[in-house]
């Protein structure tokens, strides 16, 4: 199956085809060379020369991005291997028109699916084919900017879209944080007010010490994240330094490359399961091709947004994203609910009479709304009062 690179707006991008049509489409990955082996990996075997309806595509990717938006209906794409669901997509995004955005609420709505979002945003990631399947123009709830899984992230996003003349609407400043002594201080003022039995709790267990440590890195964050699921702290700990010193006596995590580079076996030597070994080095590999949002990106986003965004990675699920926006980025208003500190020390704070299960708690933490965080915080303090400990 052949292949064209060519030269647009955004930088290198990479056409393939078959006879029956255009397979895949690659969006600028950093460098021409990075690109290419893109495209190559997509089961194409050759560079070839376009023929006319491959280069007609070509001409008119390369005037849309360039800010002469151009209908794209016509062009025949070859979509066989993806799942119905996402077929449905593709052909209701084609029909939009330049500039025209929507939800991923309203695309599930579309299609007749109200309710599968998260499908949605699968099909959205796994788009074989953008700019022509227009997934850029899909936003997160309330014309937010959403995900964007192609190199470059939310910068990427913005721009094709302004191609249209829609300007992406980004968040102008961070989102307030737990490392403000003072938004510490309201919500503990805030949870006495609203819950009567966490106030005991909070009467307890004293000042809220929920300090996060600053995201330097969200690759070094979610490795550390990885290292720590399913172990307790000290053990974590024991393997986090093993790990690390496979890179040097200095304590620093490894770059993405050197990770990538790293054997599995020395990886397995150093307490890491065979499966935290390879989430690990997915982790690298999407850090490697940009595909990571930067810590300047995640500030600017949605907690919501963050999670669907680092959930792509394999083996990292809501819990492992919740843990870096509570204790790496001090988010105030995230709930853990199937974290199982938290759910025990929501049965001692309620009582062996309630219901302490995740749905007990789930709808318990409405109260606690906008400062769930510090909440969460004081439910795995109360393992420590002399209750948790008996």
């Amino acid at each position: 199956m052949p292949y064209a690179l060519f030269p647009t707006a955004l930088g290198t991008c990479a056409l393939a085809w078959s006879e029956r049509g255009i397979t895949h489409l690659k969006l600028p990955e950093g460098d021409e060379r990075a690109t290419e082996a893109a495209i190559a990996a997509c089961s194409s075997t050759e560079r070839g020369a376009p023929p006319a309806a491959i280069a007609e595509a070509v001409e008119l990717i390369q005037r849309h991005v360039a800010g002469e938006p151009r209908s794209m209906r016509h062009l025949k794409l070859v979509l066989d291997r993806q799942p119905l669901f996402h077929r449905r997509s593709y052909e209701e995004l084609r029909r939009m028109a330049p500039g025209e955005v929507l939800t991923y609420g309203e695309l599930a709505a579309r299609i007749g699916s109200p309710g599968a979002v998260r499908a949605i945003g699968q099909a959205m990631r796994s788009n074989p084919i953008p700019i022509i399947i227009p997934c850029h123009r899909v936003l997160a709830a309330g014309r937010k900017a959403g995900g964007f899984s192609s190199h470059g992230g939310l910068d990427t996003k913005a721009k094709l879209l302004a191609a249209e003349g829609y300007a992406l609407k980004r968040r102008a400043r961070p989102m307030p944080t737990l490392a403000s002594p003072a938004l510490r201080r309201r919500a503990v003022e805030h949870l006495r007010s609203c819950d009567p039995k966490l106030a005991k709790l909070i009467e307890s267990v004293g000042p809220l010490r929920l300090k996060p440590d600053p995201l330097s890195s969200p690759f070094e964050s979610l490795a550390e994240s990885i290292i720590f699921q399913q172990l307790n702290g000290r053990a974590a700990s024991t393997i986090l330094e093993r790990y690390k010193r496979l890179y040097g006596e200095d304590g620093a995590h490894p770059s993405p490359a050197d990770l990538l580079a790293t054997p599995e076996e020395a990886l397995r030597g150093a307490g890491l399961s065979r499966a935290k070994a390879l989430t690990l080095r997915d982790l690298a590999s999407k850090a490697g091709e940009g595909r990571l949002p930067s810590a300047a990106e995640l500030d600017a986003m949605e907690d919501e947004e963050i999670i669907e965004r680092l959930t792509e990675v394999r083996g990292i699920g809501p819990w492992t994203v919740q843990m870096m926006l509570i204790f790496r980025m001090g988010r105030p208003d995230v709930l853990a609910s199937t974290d199982y500190g938290i759910l025990k020390g929501f049965g001692l704070m309620v009582g062996p009479r309630a219901k302490s299960d995740a749905h007990a708690l789930i709808a318990r933490a409405e109260r606690w709304r906008p400062f769930r965080s510090a909440a969460c915080w004081y439910l795995w303090r109360a393992l420590d009062t002399p209750g948790g400990r008996a």
